[in-house]
Parts: structure tokens; C-alpha cells; sequence
């Protein structure tokens, strides 16, 4: 049976760990010149049928509309999405990737792959297979949130 020292001691491995694979993502990223927070804007524009709302990415993003109206004009600046509007209701905006911005998603992905191998890197294949399957057992595990 775990003590709470034990859960407690897990708690802070487990938030170092990914303290230093955001560190390692970041570092791997910045050469793209994409932020962290435009990553993830980024890929959740790429999922789904059709270009997401404004409003949508907001909600999905768990922000103000106002940060994703900074994100977008930050990324269509980059040239990696562009504002389209509604074609049943001009009033809404929607958000596609260009072309740049797959291509930015691919070398996003090569990124977060590098800088998983760069924490990864001690561990014996074995052992990468156990903690994926740890990782598999807690991800399912229900959310108990206080």
C-alpha cells in the first residue's frame, strides 16, 4: 500500500519530469519560432472536419477568447493559418492551416519526438515499453480532482 510520503515523493518526480520535457520541447521548437501555446493552437486546428471557430478554440484551449485572437494573429503572421469566414454565417470566423502551417506541424511533431528521445534516452527499450504501459494504465485511470 502507498504512504501519502510515497504518493507525495511520485507526485513531485512526475511534475520535474515534465517540467523538463516542456524545457526540452521548448528548446527543440524554437528554431521553428513557434511558442508552446501556438503549438497546441496549431494542433487542435488540425483536428476535425472543418476549420474551427474562433470561439471553438477557445473553448477547446480552456482560454479567453481574447489569447486565441493573439495566437491566430501571431501564427497568421507566421503564415501557418489564416482567418476564413463561415460560409452559412458570415458574422464567424473560422481558423484552416495553410500549407506553412502543416509543414510547421510536421517539424512540430519532429520536435516533440526529439525531445522525448533527448529524456527517453537512458532508458533500455524494455523499460521505455513498461512506462508506456504505466502511462497507459494512469492516463485511463479516472480524474479525481479535488
Amino acid at each position: 500500500m502507498s504512504t501519502p510520503e510515497t504518493s507525495g515523493l511520485l507526485a513531485e518526480r512526475l511534475l520535474h519530469l515534465t517540467r523538463r520535457l516542456h524545457r526540452a520541447q521548448k528548446r527543440h521548437m524554437e528554431p521553428l519560432g513557434i511558442t508552446p501555446a501556438q503549438s497546441r493552437l496549431l494542433r487542435t486546428v488540425a483536428h476535425g472536419d472543418q476549420p474551427p471557430r474562433m470561439a471553438d478554440l477557445a473553448r477547446r484551449l480552456e482560454v479567453v477568447p481574447r489569447a486565441v485572437t493573439t495566437l491566430v494573429d501571431a501564427l497568421e503572421a507566421h503564415g501557418s493559418v489564416r482567418r476564413v469566414p463561415d460560409p452559412s454565417n458570415r458574422r464567424v470566423v473560422r481558423v484552416e492551416l495553410t500549407d506553412t502551417g502543416r509543414a510547421t506541424l510536421r517539424a512540430l511533431r519532429e520536435a516533440r519526438r526529439s525531445a522525448a528521445e533527448d529524456i527517453l534516452a537512458p532508458l533500455s527499450e524494455r523499460q521505455r515499453e513498461a512506462l508506456g504501459e504505466l502511462l497507459d494504465a494512469l492516463s485511463g485511470a479516472p480524474d479525481h480532482r479535488c
